[in-house]
């Protein structure tokens, strides 16, 4: 038998004296050949953001920061991609109404500080029972036909509408009315300025919380932060806006995450980025928050706060690697989620049952039916 090296060449020699002795293949020869999938061999990421019907746990949808958008029926066992028609493939957020299931709204541009990002633009999607695959229909193009559209310019969307480049006197929080067929500009700030986190008090729809977030991106690099970024609250559906300040801090903020606790709207986290970096707890809607302990990891890549839907003194951060907390946010231990990809971007968990869990991460989609003790990786969605 021949070394392996001599074998190798013996065929390097043999196969170019194959192609020159066949006709060269006709388009038509060629006409039913398809590419097929034969992947993936490993996980696929990175997953940006959950969507999940909770009257059926079984459906997600799986919003992906370069392979569009996509969905199961059957708790992760099988995916099936359903944004591919469209013109651009990274998505930032999405959301499901919970009243209407078959009602799918997409952000697509990720929000994520990096070296590049995608314009951003808002979808819509109904009756994806009716069909073999779901109807999209951008919800932005009726209202700013002369500029290409205004939110159709910001830069990602991440619960939030707001630019990651340049100046922009775009910047500000969009209302929209009628479904999305209109958009009313509600919040602006400043040109550097746009809204990066957006929260609804779980029982009260006309009150929100947006986190701005100042920052200029050039070819160079980026200043994250500045007298622009601040929490602002909306009592009625965003025709005026407060911002909160008692108890954050003095100096100048950067990138702020949010979350409002279900069981109790009074109770109010953010994730605060700034020379007193850290989380933060309010108990009566913002009006005084309280510093609960220096951890926030990377926040301009990361930024992700959840409030366990069942218990408020249970809190998880994203990060390299997953902080959880069960004391409020005094403490946290970052080797509860562990022996799964690193770098998380995206926590759901079951409101009727916390130790149903859902992250995403650059190393794809896990699941956990322990609170994060054990996870489950879903590893069959070919965007690696």
């Amino acid at each position: 038998m021949l070394p392996t090296m001599n074998r190798l060449f013996c065929i390097a020699l043999f196969l170019p004296a194959l192609a020159t002795a066949q006709s060269t293949p006709s388009a038509d020869s060629l006409k039913n050949l398809k590419f097929r999938e034969i992947g993936p061999a490993n996980m696929g990421g990175r997953i940006d953001d959950f969507a999940v019907v909770e009257s059926n746990t079984n459906i997600v949808y799986a919003a992906t920061a370069s392979g569009g958008l996509w969905k199961t029926v059957n708790s992760g066992i099988s995916w099936k991609p359903i944004f591919d028609d469209q013109p651009v493939s990274t998505i930032g957020d999405v959301t499901v109404s919970q009243s209407e299931p078959d009602m799918v709204w997409v952000g697509i541009g990720e929000a994520n500080n990096r070296q590049s990002a995608s314009w951003a633009t808002v979808f819509t999607s109904r009756a994806m029972a009716a069909r073999p695959g779901p109807t999209w229909d951008s919800r932005i193009h009726t209202t700013f036909p002369n500029c290409h559209s205004s939110i159709e310019r910001e830069h990602g969307i991440r619960r939030r509408a707001g630019p990651l480049v340049g100046s922009e006197r775009r910047a500000r929080r969009f209302q929209n009315h009628r479904r999305g067929k209109t958009w009313n500009k509600v919040l602006y700030i400043n040109p550097d300025t746009g809204v990066t986190d957006l929260v609804m008090d779980p029982m009260n729809p006309d009150t929100l919380y947006a986190a701005a977030y100042q920052r200029r991106r050039s070819a160079f690099g980026f200043n994250g932060g500045g007298p622009g970024s601040g929490i602002y609250r909306t009592t009625d559906g965003g025709a005026t806006w407060k911002k909160l300040t008692n108890g954050l801090p003095k100096t100048d903020m950067g990138r702020i995450a949010l979350d409002v606790y279900r069981r109790n709207p009074n109770v109010v986290y953010a994730l605060v980025e700034s020379e007193e970096s850290g989380i933060y707890r309010s108990d009566d809607k913002g009006e005084n928050f309280t510093r609960m302990s220096g951890t926030n990891p990377r926040p301009m890549y990361f930024s992700q706060v959840r409030i366990d839907p069942n218990n408020d003194q249970r809190i998880w951060v994203a990060g390299v690697n997953m902080a959880y907390s069960e004391d409020g946010g005094k403490t946290f231990v970052t080797n509860r989620v562990t022996r799964i990809h690193v770098d998380f971007h995206a926590i759901w968990i079951d409101p009727s049952n916390s130790d149903n869990m859902i992250v995403g991460c650059d190393g794809g989609i896990h699941f956990s039916r322990d609170a994060g003790r054990s996870w489950d990786a879903r590893e069959q969605i070919a965007i690696g």
